[in-house]
């Protein structure tokens, strides 16, 4: 059920899994009593992070990066996720005609981070298209 609203509005698994538990921590709260809920609710919120961070692991994207700077972005990026590039030299641009380089390369939505991180340090005017 978590991944069907997943797709229906982006939020994450865990997330929606909370929301649900919520609900059911609450209700328990009432007939049980509060440290009991308290306990539980701990217990959930580590349970949400965990499956967020194994779902968001197994999701990959392809990523192309249109760059002046091809040696720089590559060690950058090598340096914050360790990831394989493939290069494609002497591609053009259309409006000004320049040399450009396009790199591709793999990363999961967990290390989407990283990679704004090392674009942000070896170029910021590199188009990214993930």
């Amino acid at each position: 059920m978590g991944i069907v609203i997943r797709r229906k509005t982006g939020r994450s698994i865990g997330t929606i899994n909370m929301m649900f538990n919520a609900l059911i921590i609450i209700a328990a709260g009432f007939m049980y009593g509060w440290p009991y809920a308290f306990y539980s609710a701990i217990g959930l919120v580590v349970n949400a992070r965990v499956m967020d961070m194994t779902y968001t692991r197994q999701q990959l994207m392809q990523v192309m990066i249109i760059t002046d700077r091809p040696k720089t972005v590559i060690d950058s990026i090598q340096n914050h996720i360790r990831r394989g590039i493939t290069i494609v030299h002497d591609a053009e641009g259309a409006y000004h005609h320049d040399n450009k380089t396009i790199l591709f390369t793999v990363i999961s939505q967990y290390e989407m981070n990283d990679l704004e991180e090392a674009m942000d340090e070896a170029d910021n005017h590199a188009f990214v298209s993930i």
